[in-house]
């Protein structure tokens, strides 16, 4: 009788993996959320409107971006994570995503566990720059003075916790140097004030950096990629200029909520990696300084642990506490 009683469980189990199975492929029926932790306008909402058309057109669904500002992205991403896993919650996000762990004492998801990896989507490189008064040509030159005047080279921020903070703090390690952080209320002011030589130096995205550096008012010394990126090609790396291991990525990707069936990852993944791969998606983000990247699920999470761990051990070692 007892085995009587329990026999149907696995035929149960089975029936809802069938179920489940048949959704998938059905998968998607409905318009598609994707959330971007931003408000409108910033890079994350710039590059998620540049190949979102051709993407709802792949994915054979309308995908509607949700604008979900707050926190450092932390608001929209602790809606991901608490949405179903059916597929028709996206998200989209920066670097600050493996950044914030590094910089909050507590976050109401866990970064890792709570969603399923979809694709980096692109990096936008990052550009170190001077002001001209500075005479440093070159990153040898720049840590030579940096070292001969510590805690005297000033650099502006968009804010704690930013990429821009979190490289300069990388950079103080690497090169053992002593720099000082400006902190301002976004990139805008951060920038103003370097162009008015009140700081010496930033390291900014490319997309903001490039305009600056042709009019002169800047001057590029090295680019942070892999490789040099096409938006300013004739300026080294950092690792080409010595620093072997100072690479910093800016990681824009697409996540769902963790426990989304596989066969779900793999549509969303195959829709948005033939979006990229249009020409007029490709052309429009190498317009906005972006290097399309289109990892896979796999790649996507050794990207994300590697990420979190590395700008953790910055934080660290920069003596930053969380908050």
């Amino acid at each position: 009788m007892r085995f009587s009683a329990l026999a149907p469980v696995p035929l149960l189990a089975a029936a809802l993996l069938a179920a489940a199975g048949a959704a998938a492929q059905q998968y998607p029926v409905r318009p598609v959320r994707m959330i971007v932790p931003f408000a409108p306008g910033g890079n994350v909402d710039i590059i998620a409107r540049v190949y979102a058309p051709k993407f709802s057109e792949f994915l054979g669904q309308q995908v509607i971006i949700d604008n979900r500002g707050g926190a450092g992205g932390s608001i929209g991403t602790d809606i991901t994570a608490k949405s179903p896993p059916d597929g028709y919650t996206l998200l989209m996000v920066s670097a600050s995503h493996t950044i914030n762990p590094a910089m909050a004492k507590k976050l109401p998801y866990d970064s890792v566990r709570d969603f399923a990896p979809i694709s980096v989507i692109a990096d936008v490189p990052t550009a170190f720059m001077v002001h001209p008064a500075l005479p440093a040509r070159n990153v040898k030159e720049f840590i030579a003075i940096a070292r001969a005047r510590p805690g005297e080279i000033f650099y502006s921020t968009a804010g704690r916790g930013t990429v821009g903070h979190l490289s300069a703090e990388l950079l103080n390690s690497a090169a053992k140097i002593k720099l000082t952080a400006v902190h301002y209320k976004g990139s805008g002011p951060s920038v103003i004030d370097l162009i008015a030589g009140h700081v010496q130096m930033q390291l900014m995205s490319m997309p903001a950096a490039v305009p600056h550096m042709k009019s002169g008012k800047l001057r590029m010394i090295a680019q942070t990629g892999e490789t040099r990126s096409g938006a300013a090609p004739d300026i080294p790396t950092m690792r080409e200029q010595g620093l072997k291991t100072f690479v910093v990525s800016s990681g824009f990707a697409m996540f769902a909520p963790a426990g989304t069936p596989r066969p779900i990852i793999d549509r969303v993944h195959a829709a948005l990696v033939k979006a990229l791969n249009d020409p007029g998606v490709r052309k429009s983000l190498a317009e906005q300084g972006a290097e399309i990247v289109a990892s896979t699920p796999e790649q996507h999470d050794a990207f994300n642990k590697a990420e979190i761990a590395k700008w953790i051990k910055v934080a660290r070692d920069a003596g930053i506490q969380p908050e």
